[in-house]
């Protein structure tokens, strides 16, 4: 493992090649190409450490290429309420670097991770002289204003059991709609995935041990092994 993440840390990208293959850039000229991967540079966050804290001027917006990264509020007692966890590939601080605003989240590595910061000078002077660009990166705010939206509705319409559930159900989008059993890996510890549930640990875990008594599911850990998906589905709203 330590031989893995030793690979993993010293791994090499070429900014230009990766933006190529996001959706927000595909139809990007090469010239465009160029400009945009000039104002991006490469950081490396280990576990747990702080990209931005919220009231952080926003500089630009962050792409993650591999490793995982959590948006959260943090109260003045501590508590924190998990915004979003982010996977390689997904893009976050688009909203705050147009707006010209602070960060209003702190974002902070789950794991070793890598990640392209994509300067805000050369995201805008592509808007202004490029309309497709402006329309993918409009798209994506439209995207996660969605996902935000949908995510309220869940949090004032579903119960707890009815969250996890979907949770489960997500994290498995390629298996066959028939599949009776099917293994979930939680995409990082159980405290994490609760806020982002707007739960409490105490209540996931709860809800967790209540479907396993029911024969539902089996939870060694982080993985979660559906027993039934017919029986599980039929539980949700």
């Amino acid at each position: 493992m330590a031989d893995q993440e030793s690979i993993v840390a010293t791994t090499q990208i070429h900014p230009k090649t990766f933006l190529a293959n996001l959706p927000l850039f595909k139809e990007l000229s090469p010239e465009e190409l160029d400009r945009i991967a000039l104002a991006t540079r490469q950081v490396r966050a280990e576990r747990g450490e702080i990209l931005f804290h919220r009231g952080d001027a926003a500089t630009g917006f962050y792409v993650v290429v591999y490793g995982q990264v959590k948006l959260a509020f943090v109260a003045p007692s501590g508590s924190e309420k998990v915004v979003d966890i982010l996977a390689p590939g997904q893009s976050f601080g688009e909203a705050v670097m147009f707006m010209e605003q602070p960060h209003v989240v702190t974002a902070q590595a789950l794991v070793d991770s890598l990640l392209l910061h994509v300067a805000k000078d050369a995201v805008f002077h592509e808007v202004e002289h490029d309309p497709r660009f402006a329309r993918h990166m409009l798209g994506g705010l439209s995207r996660r204003l969605r996902q935000l939206v949908a995510d309220l509705e869940a949090y004032s319409m579903r119960s707890g059991t009815e969250r996890v559930i979907g949770l489960l159900l997500s994290s498995c989008p390629d298996a066959p709609q028939d599949a009776v059993e099917l293994s979930v890996t939680l995409p990082t510890s159980k405290g994490v995935v609760a806020s982002r549930l707007n739960l409490t640990q105490e209540h996931f875990s709860r809800i967790l041990h209540d479907l396993a008594a029911e024969g539902l599911i089996e939870v060694r850990g982080r993985v979660v092994h559906i027993r039934d998906c017919r029986r599980l589905r039929a539980l949700e709203p």
